[in-house]
């Protein structure tokens, strides 16, 4: 039975380009998984968008000299192209500074406060003493008073993962320019978290299948579940629907609020674009033919695994209460977290240039290396470090070497001599347990794919190459021009293997299966590649870059037959083969941003 597959992606935030352990959390993972679901059959709406609100682009626009629409406006553009470049096929990518995303948020606030889960109280503000502005929970630093642990942030341990407010902390300095903030009461909306503490913990207690680490982590946060505040002291997001407040410029409800209501929002301007209003519902309500999945970097799971589950439940009328406008919300069917990526043993920092961006990695390397690499050696459920030499090693021995190969010779010896597939007459053993073992691949691989255990599907998928490789190698064509009827058998084989590949392939590497496709004879899409679309806001505010695509293609997950008499095209380059230097040429590159003599590289 076919499904409606929500894709939820974590909203990479508008004050800056994205570097590789970007995307490695958030990006290729949940284009793996949406490319695999539509290939199976599934109705996919993968969303998401820049995330625009909040003090951090205020501080980074005051360092740029620009206005906080305007650094948005320039990071959210940057971003869009730099996903569209990396192939990441979304419905939609928008961002959360529309009208419509606006009026979402506003609607769920509503829902909450009607069902009395958003109360008004006071509370102590962390407040800048050189600007005046207030300070994010996340840009105030100290020692966690529960476990000592000196670089908590004001609204969570990351050391102990307890939840904190700003003023808990001990020793409290600016993350911004290490001043001591000052504390200042001020009356705050606040969401009632506790009161979604048992609902929660029974819904927790059904996801049997989520990654141990997430769930484990997810179900230590009930244990001291408190109010959280919502609002904040500031001119930029999304104003409070209320009489009396929505007319304050100094009050706005917060980033982390407003954010994963992106989810929704984004999901709503799709289906008005789209020209049904109402097509985002049967992503959204609950039923045994809905799933949705969120990807992110476990920084962000307390957001997807307990706060939006509460605002979806509260909005429900859940526990208590009346569904809002928008009905009945379905909760995560999974939180697929991954870990973090480092960098040759570092932490990826912008701010000291240990840092790839994903635009100037594409320049060099193309999309797929990269794809393949987080696909393969990636923080799925560890950290993990990027290495240029292990990158370099990999790119050449794996793709070059294997993939490529295979497709090379196969089709190059087809193409040269006989121009078109060729029919298979009787097949021997080896052919048959080579055909039977390529076509048997897809259903394990796809219930690891439809898991997101991606490495494991990924080394099952290049067993398929390296077994289709040998098979090549052991009936060797190239001797067999005595006996044409078994050399265009073995041919015909072969290319049955390599399109099976190309396949089992096509989520982790869609642009070269593309052109295996191509050089196979294929003529209508196969992959599909999102778009760069330039839009109007659908109420009336300026216009902005939107991602959006066709991904209605051929790509389907099973072995399909090649057509014999179908003419090959000229085999191309899949990959580049890298040149060693490239490990020194980087090295030196990044020393060089970062200001160090390579000498002391830590």
């Amino acid at each position: 039975m076919s499904r409606h597959i929500l894709t939820a992606v974590a909203w990479p935030y508008a004050n800056g380009p994205r570097h590789i352990g970007h995307v490695a959390g958030f990006g290729v993972p949940s284009d793996v998984f949406s490319r695999y679901q539509r290939m199976a059959g599934n109705s996919v709406l993968m969303v998401s968008g820049t995330d625009e609100h909040g003090t951090p682009i205020q501080v980074q626009a005051d360092r740029e000299g620009l206005s906080a629409r305007e650094l948005a406006d320039r990071y959210n553009r940057v971003i869009a192209e730099d996903l569209q470049g990396l192939g990441l096929s979304y419905d939609l990518f928008t961002r959360t500074t529309t009208r419509n995303h606006y009026s979402v948020v506003q609607t769920i606030f509503t829902a909450l406060h009607d069902n009395g889960y958003i109360v008004e109280r006071p509370q102590l503000s962390a407040i800048s003493p050189s600007t005046g502005r207030g300070l994010p929970d996340r840009y105030v630093e100290g020692t966690c008073p529960i476990c000592g642990y000196d670089g908590a942030r004001g609204d969570q341990c990351d050391s102990c993962g307890n939840q904190l407010d700003p003023q808990d902390l001990l020793s409290p300095r600016s993350k911004i320019d290490g001043e001591i903030p000052v504390f200042v009461e001020s009356a705050q909306f606040f969401l009632e978290l506790p009161a979604f503490a048992e609902a929660l913990g029974g819904w927790l207690q059904t996801r049997t299948d989520w990654r141990p680490n997430v769930l484990k982590f997810s179900q230590n946060l009930l244990k001291d579940l408190r109010p959280r505040a919502i609002t904040r002291d500031l001119d930029w997001g999304v104003p409070i629907p209320l009489p009396g407040w929505s007319e304050r410029e100094d009050k706005r409800l917060y980033v982390w609020f407003d954010a994963v209501i992106g989810y929704l929002s984004a999901s709503v301007e799709w289906a008005r674009r789209t020209g049904d209003p109402d097509a985002w519902r049967a992503f959204w309500q609950p039923g045994a033919d809905t799933g949705s999945y969120y990807f992110m970097g476990k920084d962000n799971v307390v957001f997807h695994s307990v706060i939006w589950p509460a605002l979806l439940l509260g909005a429900s009328g859940r526990p208590t209460g009346a569904p809002g406008a928008y009905g009945e919300l379905a909760l995560p069917d999974e939180v697929v977290s991954s870990e973090f990526l480092t960098m040759e043993g570092r932490k990826f920092s912008s701010s000291r240039s240990v840092v790839i961006y994903v635009r100037d990695f594409l320049e060099r390397y193309g999309a797929d290396a990269l794809r393949y690499y987080l696909a393969a050696a990636g923080p799925e459920s560890s950290d993990t470090d990027f290495t240029w030499e292990h990158f370099v090693t990999r790119n050449n021995t794996e793709l070059v070497a294997g993939w490529g190969n295979l497709v090379n010779r196969t089709v190059s010896m087809v193409e040269k001599n006989l121009g078109a597939i060729p029919p298979a007459e009787e097949l021997l053993g080896p052919d048959q347990e080579a055909l039977a073992a390529s076509a048997a691949a897809f259903a394990p691989i796809g219930a690891l794919l439809g898991r997101s255990q991606q490495k494991a599907a990924l080394t099952e998928a290049m067993r398929v190459v390296t077994d289709a490789n040998r098979y090549l190698s052991d009936q060797a064509p190239w001797k067999l021009s005595h006996d044409p009827a078994r050399r265009d058998t073995v041919l015909h084989v072969a290319l049955q293997l390599v399109d099976d590949a190309k396949t089992l392939l096509t989520p982790f590497l869609p642009n070269s299966s593309e052109k295996v496709h191509r050089m196979l004879g294929g003529t209508a899409a196969w992959s599909g590649w999102p778009e760069l679309r330039e839009v109007e806001d659908l109420d009336g505010g300026p216009g902005y870059p939107v991602l959006m695509g066709d991904y209605d293609t051929e790509a389907v997950w099973e072995s399909r037959p090649i057509r014999v008499g179908q003419r090959l095209d000229k085999p191309v380059p899949l990959f580049a083969k890298l040149d060693p230097s490239v490990v020194g040429d980087e090295l030196r590159r990044l020393e060089e941003a970062a200001g160090r003599p390579e000498r002391d590289r830590a």
